[in-house]
């Protein structure tokens, strides 16, 4: 196997890592239950869970975008994630919902106000990236479209606060210090990608 080939296949590993692993630990943590309410609440964390992981992967990619375009289809790689997320952001919610008997007041009664209001902020913000992505090469949002990105991912890091402080497997053990290092990093990617990598490319010759 070739160098390059190394690297594709060691990506694409890693990718995969970044996204089972919260699902592995949820895995461990079900109880069975046969009723349409237990299944919706065993389901739901995964796919939230699945969402964190693949913005934060989303996030960490726009640091390292120009040699991931060396190794990997990067633009296929975006799609295939934003597809996945604008699923698992969707089912999250209503699975939720189904799960507590299609009460908003017992998923406040249950989770908290706050917790659950950064949650549907976040989806909001996340949601207006799904909306807008089939005219981001048309007019206004070809104009704006890194105003877009920045929304969106303000919303990830909302999306970060609302599951670390209610997802049942993110309290304690290793998935918790997995989960904030995501955040941490995370964070420094968006702001290297939004603040300091536009600094530089204006402050540069080039630029």
């Amino acid at each position: 196997m070739t160098h390059n080939k190394l690297i594709h296949w060691g990506i694409i590993l890693f990718g995969y890592l970044v996204i089972l692993y919260p699902l592995w630990v949820r895995a461990q943590h079900l109880q069975w239950n046969a009723s349409l309410a237990g299944i919706s609440l065993n389901l739901f964390p995964f796919f939230g869970l699945a969402a964190v992981s693949m913005l934060w992967l989303h996030s960490i990619s726009g640091v390292f975008e120009p040699w991931l375009r060396m190794h990997i289809n990067f633009d296929r790689f975006v799609d295939i994630t934003a597809t996945l997320i604008l699923v698992c952001i969707l089912l999250h919610p209503i699975l939720l919902f189904v799960g507590l008997g299609f009460s908003i007041s017992n998923i406040f009664f249950y989770y908290g106000t706050f917790p659950i209001i950064l949650g549907i902020i976040s989806w909001f913000l996340l949601i207006i990236y799904d909306v807008t992505k089939p005219f981001k090469k048309q007019g206004f949002f070809a104009k704006h479209w890194q105003k877009v990105l920045i929304i969106s991912n303000i919303g990830f890091l909302l999306s970060f606060f609302h599951s670390l402080q209610i997802g049942s497997d993110l309290q304690s053990g290793p998935l918790r210090i997995v989960w904030i290092f995501y955040g941490i990093t995370a964070g420094l990617a968006i702001l290297y990608t939004y603040g300091i990598k536009k600094w530089l490319q204006k402050k540069s010759p080039e630029g």
